[in-house]
């Protein structure tokens, strides 16, 4: 299933784009999309059979804004340099093991909302991300076959980030990642079970209309079921839980001088294979 949340911030409702690619609105069967949700098999058991029975009342898209597909959001995990060839262009060596950093639940935003550029930067970059939403506790998860588990679904996440906060102000990554707006999420949050190989899915991302992220999660250095099992020995991984996996080659961090980070009227689009599509316009904040 491909569920969704409409509507203006803070006031969405849950919706569902069914098989022919039709809007349905959810809020007759359920109250929200959230880790509740995804934690209850029956109530999930219920959209499923309302949407293949034809009883969801259609939406109509215009003009209908798209939120980020989860609701309460727990925390935000994120993998560093998880990709072999964005650990090459940032002159990095891979990590023996998974880096991990949080973004804070409230910068996520939807899919296509205004990024805002922090006051003071000159080096906010893009990072095309797969995000996994966790649907049932985890916690010392022992094998790669348990962690997928554990996996509600998928979606596309945009891991904005400030290099010069991160990596030139002190400290940990976190003052470069955790700006307003630095996390859009979605449209949709696409179930694993159609998502058979986390694996196996492309990853674009465009800038002004020209391809800078050309990507695979093939390349990860740790794949999806080992970064939910070796998250889950440090912490414990609740339903409505995210974690962005990771970026591929293409970031302006790793570009020749003058690097191309971005600034106020830039547009951003980027997708996964299944996955949808984003696209922001950004501005000063």
């Amino acid at each position: 299933m491909k569920l969704l949340r409409v509507g203006t911030a803070g006031a969405e409702r849950p919706a569902l784009l069914d098989t022919e690619g039709t809007l349905r609105d959810l809020s007759g069967v359920v109250a929200d999309i959230d880790g509740a949700l995804l934690a209850d098999g029956a109530a999930l058991g219920r959209v499923r059979s309302a949407a293949e029975a034809g009883e969801l009342p259609a939406l109509d898209p215009a003009g209908l804004r798209v939120g980020p597909p989860l609701a309460r959001i727990g925390k935000v995990v994120c993998i560093g340099l998880n990709y072999h060839d964005h650990a090459r262009e940032t002159g990095a060596e891979a990590p023996a093991e998974p880096v991990i950093f949080f973004k804070a639940a409230d910068t996520v935003v939807g899919p296509n909302d205004t990024v805002l550029v922090p006051r003071g930067s000159v080096k906010t970059d893009w990072e095309v991300e797969l995000a996994v939403v966790i649907g049932r506790t985890a916690r010392y998860l022992e094998s790669e076959e348990e962690a997928l588990a554990h996996v509600a679904g998928y979606a596309v996440a945009h891991d904005v980030s400030e290099r010069e906060f991160q990596i030139e102000r002190g400290g940990t990554w976190d003052k470069g990642k955790n700006c307003e707006t630095f996390n859009p999420l979605g449209p949709w949050l696409v179930t694993a079970d159609e998502v058979p190989d986390p694996q196996a899915l492309s990853l674009k991302l465009w800038v002004n209309g020209e391809l800078k992220q050309d990507g695979a999660t093939a390349e990860q250095i740790f794949p999806v079921a080992e970064v939910v099992r070796y998250v889950s020995q440090f912490m414990t991984l609740y339903p409505g839980d995210v974690i962005n996996t990771g970026t591929p080659a293409g970031v302006a961090l790793g570009q020749p001088e003058p690097k191309p980070f971005l600034r106020a009227g830039d547009v951003v689009e980027l997708e996964i294979g299944g996955l949808g599509r984003q696209r922001q316009e950004l501005k000063n904040a």
